[in-house]
């Protein structure tokens, strides 16, 4: 009976050991990209519908297998939710600890949330996570450079080496890329610069694939009201860059997911198009500080930063980014790329397809797409006098 017992013990520690290796290396031997059980058999299609009849819903097979570069950011989360909503297997790649994808397995159904560990600058690892999808979709961008990632590397490298992967997979039927408001190449800014450059090496190799270029995006975890009011509650003011005249038209960040999905979902008619998503609204950016100020409760305070003063503050951490041997802290308010982009308005060109093209009304920023900034009130959620009671109080009447 030992005998038998041991000789089971045996054979299951033989059957797990590579998916337990798998996790950890990123290497072909373990991902399978050399046994051709794992080779993709889908047949390469041109236009149509992706998603398939059927019940619908998180339990369903849509048909989609959606390799998600970049899921385990900040538009990442909403979109792993909205694909896994209609039952879509999602392929995580991540890069970092196996904590990173965490959040997102618990979005689909058992089996559908799929983490990947891989490494941007092996190909073979890239080709590995793409074996058994038929969708790409890249939403890797960054708006400050590293002493390991260059924003050239990051916005424009990587999405040009995934859309050269795709195309020699055959079997990719949509590839869609995440851009950004204001790509182009007279830009001042560098990340809008690589952005536009990303842009044509895709449609170069992928004539088919789908651009999207959303605004500034807003939600519980956006890199630009959150440091805003962080800023403000601790320092008592907020620093605007220039006058604070600059326009933006942020957008709602589901709104963006949604916009993915739904070029997903449609005839093919979004195929080879590109889109301009910006919000309903335009605001310069003392206006949106005063709408994050207005739901903080706090009375705003406002120092303007002319734009040579706020560069001479960002610019030594690039001047020292790659001479020192220790990683700088990564820039909020004062981020020298962002400051040259807001030298220029970014609002969606006049004739340019929209949320409306894709059949979606996006959401007005003031509202439910900004109340998690009720987390900075200092005192509560309750604290504070909301506008209709900040109203200027008449004098005592003088005694006679």
């Amino acid at each position: 009976m030992m005998a038998i017992s041991r000789k089971l013990a045996r054979e299951s520690a033989v059957y797990y050991r590579p998916a337990i290796n798998s996790l950890y290396s990123t290497s072909d031997q373990y991902y399978g990209a050399y046994d051709r059980r794992y080779a993709s058999t889908l047949a390469t299609k041109g236009v149509g519908h992706l998603v398939r009849k059927g019940t619908g819903g998180r339990s369903s097979v849509s048909g989609i297998v959606a390799a998600v570069f970049g899921s385990t950011g900040f538009l990442g989360r909403y979109l792993v939710q909205e694909l896994a909503k209609m039952g879509t297997q999602v392929l995580v790649p991540f890069r970092g600890s196996e904590d990173s994808p965490r959040h997102l397995k618990l979005m689909g159904d058992l089996g559908q949330i799929v983490p990947m560990k891989y490494n941007p600058r092996d190909e073979n690892s890239i080709k590995a996570v793409m074996a058994k999808a038929n969708v790409v979709i890249n939403l890797i961008g960054r708006e400050y450079g590293t002493r390991n990632y260059s924003l050239e590397e990051v916005n424009h490298n990587m999405a040009a080496q995934l859309a050269k992967i795709s195309k020699e997979h055959g079997g990719i039927m949509r590839f869609i890329q995440l851009s950004c408001l204001g790509a182009s190449q007279s830009s001042p800014s560098k990340m809008r610069q690589a952005k536009a450059a990303a842009e044509e090496s895709i449609l170069s190799e992928l004539p088919e694939a789908t651009i999207l270029r959303p605004a500034v995006m807003v939600g519980t975890e956006d890199r630009i009201l959150n440091p805003w009011a962080h800023f403000a509650k601790k320092y008592n003011f907020l620093p605007l860059i220039g006058d604070g005249s600059t326009k933006i038209q942020p957008v709602y960040v589901a709104d963006v997911a949604s916009a993915v999905v739904a070029a997903l979902k449609d005839d093919g008619s979004s195929m080879g198009k590109l889109y301009e998503l910006g919000g309903p609204d335009v605001y310069t950016m003392r206006q949106l500080a005063e709408l994050m100020y207005e739901v903080i409760r706090e009375w705003p305070h406002y120092v303007n930063v002319p734009f040579p003063i706020a560069k001479a503050i960002s610019s030594p951490r690039e001047i020292f980014l790659n001479k020192v041997p220790f990683p700088l802290p990564t820039p909020s308010i004062f981020n020298l790329d962002v400051i040259n982009a807001l030298s220029s308005d970014t609002v969606v060109s006049e004739n340019a397809l929209t949320f409306n093209d894709l059949g979606i009304v996006p959401h007005k920023v003031k509202g439910y797409p900004i109340e998690f900034l009720i987390q900075y009130r200092k005192g509560g959620p309750n604290y504070g006098s909301t506008v209709s009671e900040r109203v200027t109080p008449e004098p005592y009447p003088s005694n006679r």
